[in-house]
């Protein structure tokens, strides 16, 4: 068992629990203030780690602060009040579909080696808050980290969110780790966010969320940068990978790889650039999925929102320099590549090599006249153009240096879209834009790797 003695050989500092500063773990008492006090005294005797022995500590926002780790036993739930006025707002912003966010049930702003760990779990209790309110305005997320440095979140269980699980903000060198989160039954319920980040590393952590399982943001000019996802499980109701849905800040040195994704409604893997990001550097290697709408997306558009006060919008922006290699999917419906830039602003530079697409089929040959609008200032998901698509392996449009390595699409059913539209792009190699497709009947082995 995980207990305060076991803490307390590791910890840096001294070990607090949180029933010596008053707070009690029946589910019922609110202990905000008690807790708040906990994170308080350690913070102000030079750090630790505040432990929370097992039990359902009921609570609105609470501050995590310097050099303080919450530690959670097994057995330990940190509950998220269901009355708004529990909450608050450290750091207001507006979303990409424009509302105001960032309330929180744990925040952290401006602090240094702070952490999360444990095999508690973190309940925000998000559809009971929902129903308590007449109009759902206050949305805290369930944990947020706003301008922090050396951050590590691991081995929590994080669940039931009022809005986005965890949020990182302008972090630098985070770690989240072996996390376990179930968010689903509202919209919005995002996994992790990573917002205007650098050095961040997420690793072998289990997300079925409502909203995108893992999404990389910029919501302020500061870049995302030198960030690696791998070993992670993704189930979703929207993208599973996920960046720029805010883009106003650049995207390098993305490192995605080893993922399985699974019944995502949306994209397996859905890169933008809509609000004048620099999108480039970014490579995601050894995928598996099954059960996916669209594999993969990409959309460089001219949205060109801002989303904090002062910030001013940007031209388009540039979306360059992709890697998508090894990449398996079965069960896919719509199609398997959409990628998509507008007049004058074209997808540069794509190297696909190594992926098997294998799609259900079906599609008309009504479907196939289909023409898609450009719709250069729309928010960016793959059915923005319709749910209804003219081709069933690639469709690609104003796109400049696409090279093809053992791209191959299949279809499970007779389709009678075609294989691949091609729209205003230049520099395909192989020039002839060879793309090997089999028959309904044929099989489907996964890519060498």
């Amino acid at each position: 068992m995980v207990g305060s003695a076991a803490v307390s050989a590791a910890a840096p500092g001294g070990v607090r629990s949180v029933i010596e500063s008053g707070a009690v773990g029946d589910g019922t008492t609110l202990n905000t203030v008690a807790l708040q006090k906990a994170i308080d005294t350690c913070s102000a005797e030079g750090g630790g780690t505040v432990t929370f022995p097992a039990g359902r500590y009921l609570t609105g926002t609470i501050q995590l602060k310097d050099r303080v780790t919450l530690h959670l036993d097994p057995g330990a739930v940190i509950l998220g009040s269901t009355h708004a006025a529990d909450y608050r707002n450290a750091d207001p912003f507006i979303d990409g579909v424009g509302q105001e966010m960032g309330y929180a049930l744990i925040v952290t702003v401006d602090a240094r080696q702070v952490a999360i760990e444990g095999a508690g779990a973190i309940d925000g209790q998000g559809a009971a808050l929902k129903a308590a309110q007449e109009k759902y305005t206050i949305r805290p997320f369930l944990v947020r980290w706003v301008r922090c440095t050396n951050v590590t979140v691991k081995d929590v269980s994080l669940v039931n969110s009022g809005a986005w699980t965890m949020h990182f903000f302008q972090c630098k060198n985070v770690a989240a780790e072996r996390l376990t989160i179930r968010s689903l039954g509202l919209a919005n319920n995002d996994g992790i966010d990573t917002d205007s980040c650098e050095g961040v590393r997420i690793r072998d952590c289990d997300i079925n969320t409502g909203d995108d399982a893992i999404c990389l943001k910029a919501t302020s000019p500061l870049p995302c940068r030198d960030v690696t996802v791998t070993g992670c499980k993704l189930q979703t109701r929207c993208n599973a990978i996920k960046l720029g849905t805010e883009s106003i800040g650049d995207f390098e040195h993305i490192r995605v790889s080893d993922c399985q994704i699974r019944d995502t409604l949306l994209s397996g893997i859905a890169l933008n650039s809509v609000d004048g990001a620099l999108l480039h550097d970014v490579l995601l290697s050894d995928i598996t999925m099954d059960g996916i709408t669209v594999p993969i997306s990409m959309r460089l558009g001219a949205r060109l929102k801002t989303f904090r006060a002062g910030d001013q919008p940007k031209p388009p922006g540039v979306l360059r320099d992709i890697t998508i290699k090894n990449v398996y999917a079965t069960r896919a419906q719509r199609i398997g590549m959409l990628i998509n830039g507008i007049p004058g602003h074209p997808v540069e530079n794509l190297v696909l090599e190594n992926i098997d697409l294998a799609l259900t089929g079906g599609g008309t040959a009504e479907d196939a006249q289909l023409q898609l609008p450009e719709k250069e200032s729309a928010y960016p998901e793959w059915n923005m153009f319709g749910k209804v698509l003219p081709a069933y392996g690639l469709y690609l449009r104003h796109v400049r240096g696409v090279t093809f390595k053992n791209v191959r699409t299949s279809v499970a059913a007779p389709d009678a879209r075609p294989e691949k539209i091609f729209i205003d792009v230049e520099g395909v190699s192989p020039a002839d834009q060879a793309i090997s497709t089999a028959s309904p009947a044929a099989s489907s082995p996964q890519p060498s790797r």
